[in-house]
């Protein structure tokens, strides 16, 4: 992972030369290894800070004490790079003001991400960041000193071509941002100054488009094609040394390989999990119900309540431009605080997630993949519990469903329940899916977030009567399907079976679920492309 450092210490020169990259997303654990690394002498940030502390406003202890108003200057205004420590739990709104701040006044801003893999800043503030470097795997021996070099030059030029040429790539890579592009040029020119060199040259582009587009990369593109041979050139076509020095005449397919050698190996499948799941919510536009407090959240005015509680502080600063007016008013000394003046104190509305296994245990899927069902639950039960998720158990087989466990934490339970679960009789998948999803409206309605995670090889053969009738049983099946849909219940669907049963993947699209077929996956495998493609 000394290539992961090296990157880190190249992004920083980068930025510090030239804080128009937009800065650095650094992905590492507050430790020995990210207090190595050479963070410029900046202006730092946490994720809680307010508008007075960012913008400046009214500076409430020298108006309390002297009864005049005073102000003060905010961090903002302070020279230098932004650095915001735990990135990963930046609120929407302080990514909105910061992002408008650069917009307007170009410097740099260092994300420094100590997130699992679910979190991440948000998304404004990493697209205007040019660098992103993972230092998860790195080790004290990996850490080297930074390199001297050669003093920078004031400026590089760079040809007219390279720019088309990076939007092309860009678009190559599935990158729908013309930043990524800008960003680019700009990687490139500052390499070329800090080799002290005048003009780009062919590396500085293939370095810049791997530092830029790699992390940005949302597919692969196709295989270029062979181009036609060449004619010889006429007499009348100018010599190539005649050309000018900034014109670089780079092979596309060396521009492709710098980009795909950046490319962390699990990035390309943790998008496509991402873009199976985005976009989906509940759809009936009330609010979600929480089940417990999160982060704090900046304070607004309010009334009192008996489940209020009051910010002090904001409370105060919103009484201290009036205390004159209202000592002449009233006649009084002392502290006048009036009812417009509250303010309360809010929290993020956090909600649990609920994990609903619901187990195929007819006696065709214990013969194809019971087993193997069995282990996949037991590895997500093991990452569920580490997050802290509820699950819960429903099986089905024979004349109807049971639910096994209803929700719970508990790890060395569920298991037990896992193990002990039978195989063999029908298949009544219809009622599968409706103890699921009666399942998952009861949680939803206690302010969890419910996931159905449906594993059967979709061999449906009993119908919602109890009959013995096929047709039916997937007629039933579809209708239970566009119930749990009609109630913005995310779902995922796992065909067990030896090989994709295509009546499988007609049920995901109505569940609008993503639908994956492991014929082939042992449990590890299952685990994992079952656990990527959950919403976070």
């Amino acid at each position: 992972m000394a290539e992961a450092w090296d990157h880190a210490l190249l992004a920083l020169r980068l930025v510090a030369l030239d804080p128009a990259l937009g800065g650095v997303h650094l992905r590492a654990r507050s430790g020995p290894v990210r207090d190595a690394l050479p963070l410029p002498d900046g202006v730092r940030l946490h994720p809680a800070i307010g508008d007075d502390a960012l913008f400046g406003g009214l500076d409430l202890a020298t108006t309390l004490a002297t009864g005049q108003l005073q102000s003060q200057t905010g961090v903002l205004d302070r020279p230098g790079s932004l650095i915001l420590t735990m990135a990963e739990r930046c609120q929407p709104q302080l990514a909105a003001r910061l992002a408008a701040h650069l917009d307007a006044q170009p410097r740099a801003l260092i994300l420094l991400d100590e997130g699992t893999d679910d979190e991440a800043p948000p998304a404004g503030l990493c697209e205007r960041a040019a660098f992103r470097v993972d230092l998860s795997g790195v080790a004290l021996s990996d850490i080297t000193a930074l390199p001297e070099g050669p003093e920078p030059t004031a400026h590089a030029t760079l040809g007219p071509d390279i720019a088309a040429q990076m939007t092309a790539l860009g678009a190559a890579y599935g990158i729908d941002s013309l930043r990524a592009p800008i960003l680019a040029l700009r990687c490139a020119r500052a390499l070329a100054r800090l080799d002290a060199m005048a003009t780009v040259t062919e590396e500085h582009v293939t370095t810049a488009c791997g530092l830029v587009f790699g992390h940005r990369a949302t597919q692969l593109p196709e295989p270029l094609q062979e181009d036609e041979p060449q004619q010889a050139p006429q007499d009348d076509v100018p010599d190539t040394e005649d050309r000018q020095g900034t014109d670089l005449d780079i092979p596309d397919e060396l521009l492709l390989e710098a980009v795909r050698a950046m490319i962390p190996d699990d990035l390309l499948d943790r998008l496509r999990a991402t873009r199976a799941t985005a976009g989906k919510g509940a759809g009936s536009g009330a609010k979600t119900r929480s089940n417990r407090r999160g982060r704090p959240l900046p304070s607004r005015p309010g009334r009192l309540d008996t489940a209020a509680r009051i910010d002090v502080v904001a409370t105060l600063r919103a009484a201290a431009p009036w205390q004159t007016i209202r000592r002449n008013e009233t006649g009084r000394v002392g502290l006048h605080i009036r009812a417009t003046d509250i303010h309360i104190r809010r929290f993020e509305e956090q909600t649990d997630r609920l994990l609903i296994f619901a187990v195929d245990a007819s006696g065709s899927a214990a013969l194809a993949r019971l087993a193997e069902a069995k282990g996949a639950v037991e590895l997500l039960l093991t990452q569920a519990y580490a997050r802290r998720d509820h699950v819960a158990l429903v099986s089905f087989r024979g004349p109807g469903a049971e639910i096994l466990l209803p929700p719970t934490r508990s790890l060395v339970q569920t298991k037990r329940r896992l193990a002990a679960l039978p195989g063999g009789g029908g298949t009544p998948l219809a009622a599968g899916l409706d103890s699921a999803g009666e399942l998952a409206i009861l949680a939803r309605r206690r302010g969890m977030t419910p996931t159905i995670c449906l594993l059967t090889d979709g061999k449906a053969n009993i119908a919602r009567d109890g009959s013995g009738d096929r047709a039916r049983a997937a007629a039933d099946a579809q209708t239970a399907a566009r119930m749990i849909r009609a109630q913005g219940i995310e779902a995922l669907i796992i065909d067990t079976g030896q090989r994709p049963n295509p009546q499988l993947r007609t049920l995901a699209q109505t569940l609008d679920a993503p639908y994956l077929p492991l014929p082939r996956a042992d449990s590890q495998r299952l685990a994992r492309a079952v656990d990527a493609a959950l919403p976070a």
